[in-house]
């Protein structure tokens, strides 16, 4: 079944109203005062956040709305699903540890998911799949130089993508992504090969490492400061004395595993909704479409930029459209506020479903969880609330809303406020650190690959590294 975004993952349901200091899901404010909202309210004010006028954000262009989406499903895996399970005897019956480990492209790795590696290269155990774009006929390959995800066959009906985690193919910006990542594993493992000679598992695993911690160093120091500031990372992430970094939580304090807060996965990290552009244009050939159109696509293939489906021939996103890697600025995601853009009151999906407003689905799924609302989480915070003036209304301010409505606000919609950048930069950096194979527990660890700046690494040095042809406006020259 296809599942577009605003969906459950699945789990989150059963978790406990007491304390929870460990596991998949668990509460960051358990002591903050839950007052429950009206619904009919929480429908009158989604309701209001629909709007066709849209403010531009330059400082964050693009491309990170969308490496949001692919971080919340690394951090949010799934492992009540057989193809969503790394190494995890016990998966079918408890939640493992959420990891920034890159599971949509190692799945359970070459031995247990063997359909997602490259049998042609050291007998499978080292590179990931790549699938090629089909011309229309669905017969013959489009352009030798176009790729697409791996998928069965891409016949009519089929084409589903072979991935450790289906949601990454759930629109094109995101698939396109998950092959930038895969192309990225990938040279790791050539340059790996060309210098240390290894092969086999050793060399794969050698290579899944600097994969790694190439990207945690995106998220950690190219990401994180563009979403809640470069003053806030630097609060929380301080040097000791001999330069080590030591990560200084007040909030996110698990006492064993490390666990997903609610406040973070169903409220503050959804503020990337409100950054997602009506419309967007994706290089030089084909034109500006919207992100999503009502009803079923059926053979209109190009009208929009819904995922679940092979890449149409001459879609391949060249990536200057969305991050900074020329002179010519990015299309800019919209400015972090109480407003959506209108496909999002529309979502794709299953013709029963009644309710297709994210804003909707966003606010209703937080009321049944029960989350503290955002006036008790500031105070707990000891951060002085918004007031009903500001909010525009008296009643208890869903996290999620009082979250956008702060930044906003307080931060001209930039960037997230003191409450949602707290939630989220405390999250990430709380998951990096109880993952004692990330990079932030290897003392004085630099980027390798080459960079702008030395000693530096950005989403665009990967693109750079991983697709060079398309950090050009047109991927097809």
């Amino acid at each position: 079944m296809r599942r577009f975004h605003g969906h459950d993952t699945r789990g989150i349901e059963a978790v406990p109203e007491g304390p929870f200091f460990e596991g998949r899901f668990g509460r960051m404010f358990r002591k903050a005062l839950r007052v429950e909202q009206r619904r009919g309210f929480l429908i009158e004010l989604a309701d209001s956040m629909r709007s066709q006028e849209r403010i531009e954000n330059p400082a964050i262009p693009a491309g990170f709305t969308y490496l949001g989406q692919f971080l919340d499903h690394d951090i949010t895996f799934d492992p009540t699903s057989s193809l969503q399970r790394f190494n995890d005897p016990e998966g079918l019956v408890n939640f493992r540890t959420p990891r920034f480990d890159l599971d949509s492209l190692y799945g359970r790795g070459p031995e247990d998911d063997a359909f997602m590696y490259d049998q042609e290269f050291e007998g499978g155990q080292a590179k990931l799949l790549i699938g090629r774009v089909f011309a229309d006929d669905l017969e013959t390959v489009a352009d030798p130089l176009e790729d697409d995800l791996p998928r069965n066959h891409p016949l009519k009906g089929q084409g589903r993508a072979l991935l450790g985690d289906p949601r990454n193919d759930e629109n094109i910006f995101i698939s396109q992504l998950q092959l930038t990542f895969i192309k990225f594993h990938n040279r790791v493992v050539d340059q790996v090969k060309a210098a240390e000679g290894l092969e086999g598992g050793a060399l794969f695993k050698e290579a899944q490492r600097l994969t790694r911690w190439h990207y945690q160093w995106v998220v950690v120091h190219d990401f994180l400061p563009r979403i809640v500031g470069q003053e806030l990372v630097d609060r929380l992430l301080r040097p000791d004395e001999d330069g080590t970094p030591i990560v200084r939580l007040r909030f996110y304090r698990p006492q064993f595993r490390p666990f997903m807060p609610l406040e973070f996965s169903v409220a503050a990290y959804r503020y990337g909704h409100s950054q997602v552009r009506g419309q967007y244009v994706i290089n030089t050939t084909v034109p500006r479409l919207p992100i999503f159109t009502p009803g079923p696509l059926g053979d209109e293939r190009r009208r929009d930029f819904r995922g679940f489906r092979p890449l149409p021939p001459r879609w391949t996103i060249g990536w200057p459209f969305f991050f900074e890697l020329d002179d010519e600025a990015p299309q800019a995601s919209f400015k972090i506020d109480t407003k959506l853009a209108e496909p999002l009151f529309a979502l794709p999906g299953e013709e029963e479903d009644d309710n297709k407003s994210l804003a909707r689905r966003n606010l209703l799924r937080g009321w049944r969880l029960k989350l503290p609302n955002g006036q008790a989480v500031a105070r707990t915070m000891g951060v002085d609330p918004l007031d009903a003036e500001e909010l525009g209304f008296r009643e208890p301010a869903p996290l999620w809303f009082y979250v956008l409505k702060e930044a906003e606000l307080r931060e001209d919609g930039v960037q997230l406020g003191p409450v949602g950048g707290r939630i989220v930069a405390e999250t990430f950096l709380g998951l990096l650190k109880g993952d004692p194979l990330s990079f932030l527990n290897e003392p004085h660890w630099r980027p390798t690959l080459p960079a702008a700046n030395e000693g530096e690494f950005t989403m665009a040095d990967l693109i750079r590294f991983a697709v060079p042809e398309q950090a050009d406006r047109d991927p097809f020259s």
